[in-house]
């Protein structure tokens, strides 16, 4: 059992407030110094030395931004930690245990990374963002990486400025009811008013779908997940829409998870996965073949439990793999047994997966797409060569 394995909080924390409240002050300010930055940049002469920090500092602080021709890696490497923007308050995804750990599949992908870079799964600070925070706190380098159920849309790959990584969810959006009103499909829900949270593709999803089917609706939007799901518990509105996989983990700690379904009906495709800042290939690359790791680990049939074992293959292709030889790491920046590292602290993608949201945890979500290839699912990893 992970030590990340834990219980479900049924309500959120009282450090997860704090950090509610204090995390729009942190992006808002990160904001501001990254446009002096820019200003200062834009009226220094010709000879002048770069604005803006070396974003190399130590302690918490994210920096603004990165040295000129500096890659995010070096940042990351010089401070000794990864700083991952999370959601912090989605169960099942990330969030905050009883205990206070940060603990879901999303937090374990931060972990993954920081096993990669630094041998140890811990050194990694949690940035809870809401959906208005998340992008600003990437572009700003308040954040490495922003691994937040988020889904990968062409506006946000170029208008907002991200490099997605690989997909580690796909997901599709959906709708929760109480199970009393009897809804069997999005078009018996005309004339209702439904919780949304701004800021959102589910948002624009909803509002397209409902003027597909010619039916009316009144939108109750939020910035906050919580008090849009206290609101839709106590009856403040008929329905919630959001990622499944959300709906089933935010049903899951309601005081009668029984007394609400899940329609079956899929409103959009919600491929959800990490993002970093556009425009510095060196860490993007580091990033997504952390990602493709977990996933080329768990075809190789190799695990946490077994990779000791797997080292002594005879096989080439693990060997190079686990950095037993060849020098596919080095190639990166990185140790050369970065996945090792990875499978070794943290595990394979269905270790994460069925560790956070499998049928032994309370969502009980069936892997589907997210299954290999091999077995019918969309998950494919290119090869390590």
């Amino acid at each position: 059992m992970s030590p990340w394995a834990r219980g479900i909080p049924q309500r959120t924390s009282l450090l997860g407030v704090v950090f509610l409240s204090l995390r729009r002050i942190r992006v808002a300010a990160a904001a501001l110094v990254a446009a002096v930055a820019l200003v200062a940049a834009a009226c220094s002469s010709g000879g002048s030395q770069p604005a803006g920090s070396t974003g190399g500092g130590s302690g918490g602080s994210g920096g603004t931004g990165d040295q000129a021709g500096q890659s995010r890696l070096q940042v990351v490497l010089s401070r000794g930690k990864l700083i991952c923007g999370v959601n912090g308050q989605l169960p099942g995804f990330s969030y905050l245990d009883p205990s206070g750990q940060m603990t879901g599949f999303d937090a374990d992908f931060c972990r993954a990374i920081a096993a990669a870079l630094f041998d140890d799964p811990n050194a990694v600070e949690f940035r809870p963002l809401s959906a208005q925070e998340r992008f600003t706190a990437v572009q700003s380098g308040e954040v490495d990486v922003l691994i937040r159920n988020t889904t990968w849309t062409l506006g946000r790959d170029t208008v907002n400025g991200m490099e997605f990584l690989p997909t580690t969810f796909y997901d599709g959006g959906g709708v929760m009811v109480r199970k009393d009103r009897n809804v069997k499909s999005l078009a018996d829900l005309d004339g209702a008013t439904i919780c949304v949270l701004s800021g959102t593709t589910n948002e624009m999803v909803l509002t397209d779908r409902m003027r597909a089917l010619g039916a009316s609706f009144t939108p109750k939007t939020f910035e906050d997940a919580d008090q849009l799901y206290a609101t839709y518990e106590s009856g403040g509105c008929d329905a919630v829409t959001s990622d499944k996989s959300q709906l089933a983990g935010r049903r899951a700690v309601l005081s009668d998870p029984d007394n609400h379904v899940i329609l079956d009906e899929m409103l959009s495709k919600e491929p959800l996965g990490p993002a970093v800042k556009n425009n510095d290939s060196t860490w993007f690359d580091v990033v997504k073949w952390i990602v493709f790791a977990t996933i080329q680990a768990e075809e190789f049939g190799i695990n946490s439990q077994n990779v000791d074992q797997f080292k002594n293959s005879d096989n080439p292709d693990i060997r190079r793999f686990l950095g037993v030889e060849g020098e596919l790491g080095k190639g990166l920046g990185i140790s050369n047994d970065f996945a090792y590292r990875v499978i070794k602290h943290v595990g394979n993608y269905g270790e994460i997966y069925e560790r956070n949201l499998g049928p032994d945890t309370p969502f009980k979500l069936e892997r589907g797409l997210n299954e290999l290839w091999t077995n019918g699912g969309l998950l494919y990893s290119p090869p390590f060569r």
